[in-house]
């Protein structure tokens, strides 16, 4: 039989590695890599910009990822910085209408994606699942915050 840890832990990244070839093949049709999908969405929610250690912090991504990804978005111009003399980690990113175009097709598809996903799934199942995740995320960051105590 197998145990907790081992189903929980291969049904999560069974369905992150899912969630990851789905934004790869449609971001490929942009010729785009598949790690834009989720900046492009975080930028999208906040019109007015953001940093990129706010975009660290909404994408849950070290500072050097989103460097790296930040870069290649600005090289394609998808991202722009804005503010005279700001530092490039301090200054504020936004969207470029290419950006938008792009962010908003991420958004139609995910939605897609996320609704055939979840088929089969009732209102309340989808709430009791999210609110577990939720706890569960929450719980994990705790143990990783405080590490792992010694008995249960």
């Amino acid at each position: 039989m197998v145990d907790r840890y081992e189903q929980f832990s291969g049904l999560i990244s069974g369905a992150y590695r899912q969630i990851q070839k789905l934004e790869r093949e449609e971001m490929e049709k942009y010729g785009f890599k598949g790690a834009f999908a989720q900046y492009l969405l975080a930028m999208n929610h906040h019109p007015e910009g953001l940093t990129a250690a706010q975009l660290c912090d909404a994408c849950d991504k070290d500072k050097a990822a989103v460097s790296r990804v930040l870069a290649e978005m600005e090289e394609k111009g998808l991202v722009q910085k804005t503010g005279e003399g700001a530092h490039a980690y301090r200054a504020m990113l936004m969207l470029t209408d290419k950006g938008h175009h792009a962010a908003d097709f991420v958004a139609r598809r995910a939605m897609i994606a996320v609704s055939k996903a979840g088929e089969g799934l009732s209102d309340a199942d989808r709430k009791i699942f999210y609110a577990a995740l939720e706890l569960i995320n929450v719980n994990l960051k705790k143990i990783c915050d405080d590490g792992i105590p010694d008995t249960i």
